[in-house]
């Protein structure tokens, strides 16, 4: 203790020394030393609570690059960062993989955000999603079992100089596309990287217009962005389990295909995963999520990544349009980024366990496909059901 560091008035320096209520001049500057190393311990700690990464506001790209770097700092022994490709301005195009070490082979599941620009609450999940599973698998023993048998592909922003660009200023805030130059004859800018995958591309829902917000491209990944989605996942395709793609908004999970003359030959078991996701989406917070193919519920569209994944032989590929359904659109307010991450979170971990399960407890999950398939013969719908 420091409450004798100038002695006791009315008691003898000796009585002091005697009963060891004395310091010296050495003890007094040691005592006044360790008090302030302690006062900065604890600014210390209320800086770095301060410093907290917030994962309830949107963050610039600087920040999201600099949070994956400290994502691997912090969980060096199960998150890697790849990079996977080259943005049309240079950037690394990069990735977290995640998954525990197991020395075999493992299977993997995939999830994009922000292939378009101005989708910020997309970004925004994906790093939220990071979050949750590496907090979880220590706790939880079917994440920690999902960890060890797939790796975790995440990437938070795919078209990172389109987003960039939506943070120059509010003239540039819905800027949806990337950001290349168009053909020689056009002065525009851009290509929708969602229209640029080698799925029926180029007939249904684009414009050949370069100005167009879904202008397609030149040719099927035309794009650097595209092509490194193409090349990376084209050449892992085998274990991939499922293909998220993060987007906003409209509350929809949507399956194959865009294009309304093709049907996704396991169409009955999309559905089915679909509608299980909606529901555990709905339980979180009342937020209804509607399920089906793009021409459906939305509108018709050619050449996006989640049909070409299908394509690709990737069994389970859905986009998720996450909230609202127009009110503020693409420039949702922070305070809905939490209720926003929490329910889609709740829907996609769904769909991974289904996958995960079926690959690694496969008689479960094809009695549930029998089942639904037995009651769509019979006309029972997700709609008379409700």
């Amino acid at each position: 203790m420091c409450i004798s560091l100038l002695g006791f008035p009315g008691i003898s320096k000796a009585d002091q020394y005697r009963q060891g209520l004395y310091f010296h001049k050495e003890t007094m500057l040691n005592c006044v030393g360790l008090s302030f190393v302690l006062l900065l311990s604890a600014v210390g700690a209320a800086t770095v609570e301060r410093a907290q990464y917030d994962y309830y506001k949107y963050h610039p790209m600087s920040e999201i690059t600099s949070w994956m770097e400290q994502m691997v700092k912090d969980h060096p022994d199960v998150v890697t960062v790849v990079k996977y490709g080259k943005t049309y301005e240079s950037r690394d195009i990069s990735l977290l993989k995640i998954g525990l070490n197991t020395g075999k082979e493992k299977k993997a599941i995939w999830m994009d955000c922000g292939i378009h620009a101005r989708e910020w609450i997309a970004p925004a999940f994906c790093q939220y999603f990071v979050r949750e599973i590496l907090q979880t698998y220590k706790t939880d023993a079917k994440m920690e079992e999902m960890m060890k048998n797939v790796d975790f592909y995440v990437t938070p922003v795919l078209n990172m100089d389109g987003y960039i660009y939506t943070w120059e200023n509010e003239t540039t805030r819905l800027w949806r596309k990337n950001r290349s130059p168009g053909p020689e004859d056009c002065a525009c800018y851009g290509t929708d990287l969602n229209r640029n995958f080698d799925a029926n591309w180029g007939t249904v829902g684009v414009s050949f217009n370069c100005c167009s917000n879904t202008y397609p491209g030149t040719k099927p990944a035309s794009e650097p962005e595209a092509k490194a989605v193409t090349e990376f996942v084209g050449s892992r395709k085998d274990i991939f389990l499922c293909f998220l793609t993060i987007h906003s908004y409209g509350q929809l999970i949507l399956v194959p295909y865009g294009h309304p003359n093709y049907t996704a030959p396991n169409y009955d078991e999309l559905m089915m995963v679909g509608k299980g996701a909606a529901e555990a989406v709905w339980k979180v917070h009342g937020m209804n999520y509607t399920v089906g193919a793009s021409p459906d519920v939305l509108y018709a569209n050619s050449g996006s990544s989640r049909d070409w994944a299908r394509m690709q032989g990737i069994p389970l590929s859905f986009t998720f349009e996450l909230r609202d359904n127009g009110t503020y659109g693409f420039k949702l307010p922070e305070d809905q980024i939490q209720p926003t991450c929490e329910e889609a979170y709740s829907g996609a971990l769904h769909i991974i366990t289904y996958a995960h399960d079926k690959t690694f407890s496969g008689a479960v999950a094809n009695a549930a496909v029998t089942l639904w398939s037995i009651l769509l013969a019979a006309g029972v719908t997700g709609a008379t059901l409700m």
